[in-house]
């Protein structure tokens, strides 16, 4: 735990008691601060309360005695509408703030020079800061990995001289984080997501450019239009990432053909053959990790071992098995189409498992991605609308669940004669009609396969 002394012996407000929330409650009691907690739902109260945590109803506070208030990021801070808790602590003129901020805020009190990553950006950024984490560790450096990707930040060993903290940043976060202020601030890629929070395509990549904007050096990727122009609008100490193919950007790094080369030429890493990081988008996961380790100072030779020994992340482009030539691949957490063409575009002979509840668009998207599909297996709720997609395109089966499509998948992979065809789960849609989340889902999957004889 990060305990939070900067509020010491003053009130703090906080609402939102989900798993960060209570992490943040306790860090806050763990350093002195008087807190008073509330949530919409009844169940984070009676948890917060079980724990010995202050609870009471914030409509009824007296918020002229509160320093602040700590918002938990799902909590809408300005749109579709502000929640009510803020619009309480603005018409108190009392600060509005999240955890990363008390973690930025205890940094500067306590190793203010004190090595801290941030990643943002709108696909990736799990990966990398998963990525990231893993070449530091297996370097030998002590690494504190949280944030969004899933242990909160301050449940989170403090910031030491010594100790590196690798923090995966939503843009609900960056937004609670006023003086956000890496060491090495990561931005990946800025494609339209979350504007029903944020208003408009403007605002959400003004957010994410606030996470560059305090960072002691950028790196950022710039083969989208907005992160571009945000890296141009810094001037110093910036890493730019380029993938395709092309000249390498000056004091940048540029990926081809899975090669990593600096400014000069030089191949600095090659992850060609590497399974957890197969695909062009993450050649850009690579060479964002590359450029952070030699900015902490990494021996590049390490740099090259940590890639190479990468697990990858569960759910996430995840080889699950080999049952003879065939390939069984867990994407669960692509739950739209953007997602599920990453893993399209780095297999072929694929046998495509895919549905649940689909996200606007469908896989329309995906239709350029069909001559690599081999057959398609729909499950779920939007079996019907996926099925007049594929309609003449890619022949497919109706299989309703899971263990059929799985069942159905490993026998026709096998039989294909194809030389490593790929049994893939990724299904461009939401889990909610069948699974209460993407990770049940895929935990599933890796079940079924496993179980295959």
């Amino acid at each position: 735990m990060t305990p939070v002394t900067t509020f010491s012996g003053q009130h703090v407000a906080l609402f939102g008691l989900g798993g960060s929330g209570l992490a943040t409650a306790r860090a806050l009691l763990a350093g002195g601060a008087e807190v008073v907690a509330w949530d919409d739902g009844a169940e984070g109260v009676a948890k917060a309360s079980a724990e010995g945590i202050p609870t009471a109803d914030l409509r009824e506070a007296d918020w002229s005695n509160f320093a602040a208030l700590v918002l938990a990021p799902g909590v809408p801070l300005t749109h579709p509408e502000p929640h009510w808790s803020v619009r309480r602590a603005k018409e108190a003129g009392v600060e509005i703030v999240g955890d990363i901020e008390l973690f930025c805020r205890e940094r500067r009190a306590r190793a203010p020079g004190a090595p801290f990553v941030a990643i943002t950006g709108t696909n990736g950024k799990s990966t990398t800061t998963a990525l990231i984490a893993h070449v530091l560790a297996e370097a030998g450096r002590d690494v504190q990995m949280g944030g969004n990707i899933g242990t909160a930040i301050l449940s989170l060993a403090p910031p030491d001289g010594n100790r590196v903290h690798v923090i995966e940043l939503s843009s609900f976060q960056i937004d609670l984080t006023p003086s956000l202020d890496p060491s090495v601030g990561v931005l990946m890629n800025i494609t339209p997501d979350h504007l029903d929070r944020h208003g408009t395509m403007e605002q959400y990549a003004a957010i994410k450019e606030r996470l560059i904007q305090g960072a002691g050096l950028a790196v950022v990727g710039i083969d989208d239009a907005p992160s571009r122009a945000i890296a141009d609008r810094r001037s110093d100490r910036l890493v730019r990432v380029h993938v395709g193919a092309g000249s390498v950007p000056a004091e940048g790094l540029g990926v081809a053909d899975g090669h990593v080369r600096d400014g000069a030429g030089e191949v600095l890493a090659d992850v060609n053959g590497i399974g957890s990081l197969r695909g062009a988008h993450n050649w850009q996961n690579a060479a964002v990790a590359v450029a952070v380790a030699r900015a902490l100072d990494v021996d590049p030779d390490r740099i090259r071992a940590g890639l190479v020994s990468f697990p990858g992340l569960p759910h996430r482009m995840e080889e699950v098995r080999r049952r003879g030539a065939v390939l069984f691949v867990n994407d669960s957490k692509a739950t739209n189409a953007d997602s599920t063409e990453k893993a399209l575009t780095a297999f072929r002979d694929i046998h495509w498992i895919l549905g649940g509840k689909a996200k606007e668009g469908g896989i329309f998207p995906l239709v350029p991605y069909f001559e690599r599909v081999a057959h398609a297996y729909l499950i779920g709720a939007a079996t019907d609308a996926f099925a007049a997609t594929l309609e003449g395109a890619v022949p497919y089966t109706r299989c309703g669940t899971l263990d059929v499509a799985v069942e159905q998948a490993a026998a026709n992979a096998a039989a294909s004669g194809a030389p490593e065809p790929v049994v893939l789960l990724s299904p461009a849609c939401a889990s909610y009609d069948q699974f209460r989340n993407f990770e049940i889902r895929g935990d599933r999957f890796r079940e079924l396969v496993k179980a295959l004889p």
